[in-house]
């Protein structure tokens, strides 16, 4: 490594549903890191992270990137260890700076960060805790509702006890009763609309149920509302700062896996054409989520907006958003002028604070 140059730990892949993405956004990122000036400032170690949660040096890093999906086991070398983490590879004590481009469990929710913060070395984006509250949607509502936060009704469900008839009588009754149809099913700990369900019927309910109960034992049941798709972004350290709104336009009845990551099923509008009362409103939100769950560094805020009655809610916090070419994180920034190689050293420097 130069004596100049930061060497950067760029970690990518992952134990989760989100993987493909992951390596869609870290594309993006190798790429800004290899660009301009970022060249001469920065040595990238990278580091993959298989579906089995193994930790690979460079080179089979290398190859993942440049086949832009999961590496089959028979693609990994022989011998293959067991699954999950044993220890870091070659590579990783020249690490300076960790920058995690994982989505989903094992990336942004919390552990792996524990795992940077046993390195004794910063990483790119928030803590332990706002890493965990800002995965877990159940766990992030509750941190809203705590703020006095705007959100639309919602239910938990516990998967361990479908089984029951009682249970899943009393749930499919409260749901009735409380939120009504149509409603989302979705696992409390995945992101990217996987394993979600619009369920416009008891029947669609209980298959989202099952669905989403094979992926998580925490669900989220949630009210489903006519609303715009709106979207802002945070970047900094102590000093937060909120991007302009952007929105989410899409010709699906919702904003589901296939629309977001296919091209041309959506597209993005930033700034959003939005009163600027409303746009200030969701600066506010905006800044005041990442405080209710503790996100520093990187966030982005999704929200709906109901134009007819008025109406703001906080959908949810994205601690590690995307920085696929469809990602509206970078998007934002770069409308504000602040392009992707720049983007990535401006995280960088979070993460010396």
């Amino acid at each position: 490594m130069s004596a100049s140059r930061t060497a950067i730990g760029l970690v990518f892949g992952g134990a989760s549903g989100e993987h493909n993405v992951s390596i869609k956004s870290a594309i993006n990122v190798v790429h800004a890191f290899k660009s301009g000036a970022n060249s001469n400032q920065f040595e990238l170690v990278l580091f993959y992270l298989d579906k089995e949660g193994r930790w690979w040096p460079a080179e089979i890093a290398e190859i993942a990137l440049h086949k832009g999906l999961a590496l089959s086991q028979e693609e990994l070398p022989s011998p293959i260890p067991p699954s999950g983490f044993s220890s870091l590879p070659k590579g990783s004590e020249k690490v300076q700076i960790w920058f995690p481009v994982l989505h989903g469990p094992n990336g942004e929710d919390g552990t792996i960060q524990g795992l940077f913060k046993l390195t004794n070395k910063p990483f790119v984006g928030s803590g332990v805790l706002g890493s965990a509250l800002g995965m877990d949607k159940l766990a992030m509502k509750a941190a809203f509702s705590a703020a006095g936060l705007p959100q639309v009704s919602y239910l938990s469900a516990d998967s361990t006890k479908l089984s029951e008839p009682n249970y899943l009588k009393a749930l499919t009754e409260q749901l009735k009763i409380e939120i009504g149809f149509p409603c989302f099913v979705k696992p409390a700990n995945l992101g990217s609309s996987v394993g979600i369900t619009k369920a416009l019927n008891q029947e669609q309910f209980l298959k989202g149920l099952a669905k989403a109960g094979k992926l998580d034992k925490r669900i989220i049941l949630e009210k489903a509302v006519l609303a715009r798709e709106l979207e802002c972004a945070v970047l900094g350290g102590k000093n937060l700062q909120a991007s302009d709104v952007g929105e989410i336009l899409f010709d699906a009845d919702w904003y589901d896996y296939e629309t977001k990551y296919s091209q041309g099923s959506s597209k993005m509008l930033i700034p959003a054409p939005l009163p600027k009362v409303v746009s200030e409103k969701i600066r506010v939100l905006t800044l005041q989520a990442c405080k209710a769950v503790g996100a520093i560094g990187m966030a982005r805020v999704d929200f709906f907006y109901d134009e007819k009655d008025n109406n703001l809610w906080i959908n949810e916090i994205n601690t590690l958003p995307g920085f696929t070419s469809q990602s509206m994180y970078p998007a934002l920034w770069e409308e504000a002028g602040v392009t992707l190689d720049q983007l990535v050293a401006k995280l960088v420097e979070t993460a010396r604070e």
